[in-house]
């Protein structure tokens, strides 16, 4: 029997990889600092926010997800967090996430593909909670350096997908 060849991995101090990252950490901070329209502001115009539900799924548009925003969700899900008394954003959870365990699946001058592991912490009422997930960014490289990158795409794979889960009131 022969052993499977594995490819030579990528490594993460690529420029354009550790960009990526960069971005990916740039996300969480907003995300923790509840600056909602910053954070939307990452994303491509045709980019995608997505939480499935099924742990295997690739196609996410023709699958139920817990999340599946484009643009226009996205904002309308930024001023639901934001604006006016909406439960979501009077009653918000404080949140510290930390994100690791990256690894390129590619690499181009133009895009990188990146997953991770995230650990987030929910602390509200009292008390605690723990959101761990399987991430999956597509970030798209500027020409006009980093600042200018934008997420294309994130998937957000929670641990726990199938099981009942209770509302977040904040952003993975």
């Amino acid at each position: 029997m022969t052993e499977p060849v594995l490819a030579t991995p990528i490594p993460t101090t690529d420029p354009r990889v550790a960009r990526a990252i960069d971005l990916v950490w740039r996300e969480a901070e907003l995300l923790d600092r509840k600056e909602y329209s910053v954070w939307n502001g990452l994303y491509a115009d045709d980019g995608i926010y997505v939480i499935p539900i099924d742990p295997e799924t690739e196609d996410f548009a023709a699958t139920l997800n817990m999340v599946y925003d484009d643009a226009r969700m996205r904002e309308m899900r930024v001023r639901r967090m934001t604006e006016g008394y909406a439960i979501a954003a009077v009653d918000a959870a404080r949140t510290v996430r930390t994100v690791s365990r990256f690894v390129p699946e590619s690499v181009t001058d133009s895009e990188v593909v990146l997953r991770s592991a995230q650990v987030l912490i929910a602390y509200k009422r009292g008390r605690h909670d723990i959101w761990a997930a399987d991430l999956l960014h597509r970030i798209r490289l500027s020409d006009e350096g980093p600042a200018s990158d934008q997420v294309a795409l994130k998937v957000v794979r929670l641990v726990d997908s199938e099981e009942a889960v209770p509302a977040a009131g904040f952003l993975l």
